[in-house]
């Protein structure tokens, strides 16, 4: 009766126990109110309490090493009492073939005098143990631990003990497992507070640095200091696509990089990195098969584990490769794999943003310096750099049209497409970026001919806006390769990019229309001062041709009224006096129609058609030239000066006449344009050299040498001038082969016909 009412006591106590235990589990937390090794010692302390006369001890275990942690050992009874606080390392530490190890290899309890090939740890025999339960402490099939139950007494355990010692291992268990939780939780969060400090020290790195060289070699010490690696490097993909290079290198004892270019096709890492675009983490680099695709980047080194991700961009698109090395086997972890990522991820961001600003101040640079057609040509070929795309088009809105402006191949300068039926022309009319994932198939696309030919897919296209409330004045594309992975429909930074640049378009169209209205604001300058001279001559000029060439004419007649019987007598002289009377009056009346145009012009309505009759009457055509005109009877009032714009025909009409002596046929065509006339005279003569264009409207430029009587020789210059005068322009379009192409604009007086 007694043995049974200690049995309930003992069951009572052990219970009280585990409510303990349980309730000490359930304290522990971040904040550590109550320590595993005080969980542990309660644990063990009850584990004594309910076996009389033994001693216990407990160990944690590593499964991840296979090893005991000596240092964690807790033990209570009389384990304590036999221990030297002074040594290092227990003196019953667990022996690798003792029941410790057993136990954890068969998962289960196992008692010493059931195990025939095992004994009890010397040291404990020593101290009078005759027997030895061990417990394993097993969580989620993870061993953490070890529980030892040292009787002193030659007798067994009862079947309660055991069964009251297997619910303090339990509960031992999930403190070890429930702790280690927490400290791999606090290793991680300090971790994680590591690795946001570097980064945000990575953030402003990159944003303090101007140069993409040394952003890079910033990136890569901090790649270093993450990951604890000897060296690192930076390829990236050049312009071409098929060729790593590099741009940065850091690290220790570096005497002989290999810093020359990599083929994408190389045997390589890096290569392999750059044509999967997946990360790659390499333990050994002596295993298989990572011994044959190993490229040193010092040969005198030898490395061990290497860790390469790529930069890939918002786009998708490949940037290049970071890589890192070190001489430790299995140096870089997941950890490692995600911080260097991460840092790629700065370094894609950073690439793009240094090689945008130096694009936008190479640009503001050629604003300035070249014509605006140049800066265009230049902006296509930065888009296509920038954002790693085959082609790109610059369109200038043209009435209902797309005209192309400037373009990196495919499609042909001049180039015309409908605005109402192509993408680009979405864009301008929906005032928003269009895109297309394959314009090969897209009914948007006007030419899938020519996408097809160029191998195009997908596309972005931007309108060029001058202001929120203005019109747009034309679109800027850029079109992918079929077998780019870019993804321009799902990228902000390509839009962004590309919308920039369009700006830097917008102000290069701009600023020529301002430096044209400026150069006509100088030209019409000019042309008041030339005029003004001009005129001051002319007086000059006319007063001295009315003293001489005025009185023949009279003193002939005065010849002819007293030399009457002899010129009757001598005919020849009689007709050479009066061809000299002829000649000097038609002389005369030649230099007055031709000063006549110096006087202000009379601006007035006027129809193009009617003057261009007046012109071919006034300019006499020979048999050997015929002249066609389209399109003249429907253009609208012009606002000009009769005369003048007679004399301008007429002139053009005699030059051509010049140019195909006397054989030939001239063309005249007009039609209207955004508020002006424009009216071309073509001829199919030899046509003008390119660097004559502009010298040919010069005042002494004399290329032809006219053989047209009564005109004073000006040549061009009077069509320029009263082109200017009326408020137009002129220009010449000729390769200097097949004839020349004259090209006026006029102003629209607003009426119709």
């Amino acid at each position: 009766m007694s043995r049974l009412a200690s049995d309930d006591s003992r069951l009572f106590e052990a219970l009280a126990s585990l409510n303990q235990i349980s309730g000490t589990i359930n304290r522990l937390g971040p904040g550590d109110v109550v320590s595993v090794e005080a969980t542990l010692r309660l644990i063990v302390k009850s584990a004594i309490r309910v076996v009389p006369g033994s001693s216990a001890v407990i160990y944690t275990y590593d499964a991840g090493r296979g090893l005991f942690e000596t240092e964690s050992r807790v033990s209570a009874g009389a384990a304590d009492r036999y221990l030297d606080p002074e040594q290092d390392i227990p003196q019953d530490t667990p022996r690798p073939q003792g029941l410790g190890m057993r136990a954890i290899a068969q998962r289960r309890s196992v008692i010493s005098y059931e195990e025939s090939d095992l004994d009890v740890h010397p040291h404990h025999a020593a101290l009078g143990v005759r027997a030895v339960a061990c417990f394993p402490l097993i969580v989620a099939e993870q061993v953490v631990g070890v529980l030892y139950v040292y009787l002193y007494k030659e007798r067994e355990f009862t079947r309660l003990e055991l069964l009251m010692l297997a619910n303090f291992v339990n509960q031992a268990a999930m403190a070890i497992f429930h702790a280690r939780r927490l400290a791999g939780m606090r290793r991680d969060l300090a971790r994680k507070e590591q690795e946001l400090s570097r980064l945000n020290r990575a953030g402003m790195l990159i944003s303090s640095r101007l140069r993409l060289e040394e952003t890079l070699e910033s990136i890569l010490q901090l790649a270093l200091e993450f990951t604890q690696a000897q060296h690192g490097i930076f390829r990236l993909l050049d312009k071409g696509g098929q060729v790593l290079v590099t741009r940065a290198i850091a690290g220790e004892h570096l005497d002989r990089p290999m810093v020359e270019a990599l083929p994408l096709e190389s045997n390589s890492v890096m290569g392999l990195v750059a044509r999967t675009r997946q990360p790659v983490l390499i333990a050994d680099l002596r295993a298989e098969p990572w011994s044959k695709v190993y490229y040193p980047l010092d040969a005198e080194l030898e490395m061990r584990s290497e860790l390469a991700v790529p930069l890939i961009n918002a786009s998708g698109r490949l940037e290049g490769v970071l890589n890192l090395e070190s001489p430790r086997v299995g140096a870089f972890n997941e950890n490692d794999n995600h911080s260097l990522q991460t840092l790629a991820t700065y370094a894609v961001t950073a690439i793009q943003e240094v090689r945008l600003l130096d694009t936008l101040q190479e640009v503001a640079r050629l604003l300035l310096a070249l014509p605006y057609h140049q800066v265009l040509d230049h902006l296509v070929c930065e888009a296509c750099s920038l954002l790693n795309a085959s082609d790109a088009t610059i369109w200038l809105l043209d009435s209902e049209e797309l005209v192309l402006e400037a373009s990196s191949g495919g499609f042909e300068h001049g180039e015309r497409v409908p605005l109402r039926a192509s993408l680009s022309g979405q864009a301008v009319l929906d005032r928003l970026p269009v895109a297309a994932t394959d314009v090969r198939t897209d009914p948007r696309f006007y030419r899938p001919d020519l996408a097809r030919t160029q191998n195009w897919a997908r596309a972005l296209v931007v309108p060029l806006l001058p202001g929120d409330d203005e019109h747009p004045l034309g679109a800027f594309g850029v079109y992918s390769s079929g077998d780019d992975p870019g993804r321009f429909a799902e990228s902000d930074w390509d839009n962004k990019v590309l919308t920039c640049l369009a700006h830097y378009a917008v102000l290069a169209v701009q600023n020529e229309a301002r430096q044209q209205a400026l150069r006509a604001a100088q030209e019409q300058r000019s042309v008041a001062e030339t005029f003004a001279a001009v005129g001051d001559i002319a007086s000059n000029l006319l007063h001295h041709l009315n003293n001489k060439v005025g009185t023949i004419p009279v003193r002939i007649q005065n010849v002819q009224e007293k030399s009457r019987p002899a010129l009757e007598s001598d005919a020849y002289l009689a007709s050479n006096l009066a061809e000299i009377e002829r000649c000097a009056s038609e002389a005369m009346q030649s230099v007055r129609d031709n000063l006549a145009h110096l006087r202000p012009i009379r601006l007035e309505p006027v129809y193009v058609a009617a003057r261009v009759a007046d012109a071919v009457l006034a300019a006499d055509l020979p048999p050997g030239v015929t002249l066609q005109t389209e399109g003249l009877d429907d253009l609208p009032v012009v606002v000009a000066g009769g005369q003048s714009l007679t004399f301008v025909f007429a002139n053009l009409f005699e030059n051509a006449v010049d140019a195909m002596q006397g054989q030939g046929q001239i063309n005249v065509r007009g039609w209207t344009d955004d508020g002006w006339v424009e009216v071309t005279v073509s001829d199919n003569g030899p046509g003008i050299r390119p660097e004559l264009h502009e010298r040919i409207f010069e005042l002494n430029f004399s290329g032809r040498g006219g053989t047209r009587p009564g005109k004073l020789g000006f040549g061009l210059w009077w069509v320029k001038t009263l082109m200017t005068r009326l408020g137009g322009s002129v220009g010449v379009e000729s390769d200097g082969c097949h004839g020349a192409t004259f090209r006026l604009r006029l102003p629209w007086s607003g009426e119709e016909r």
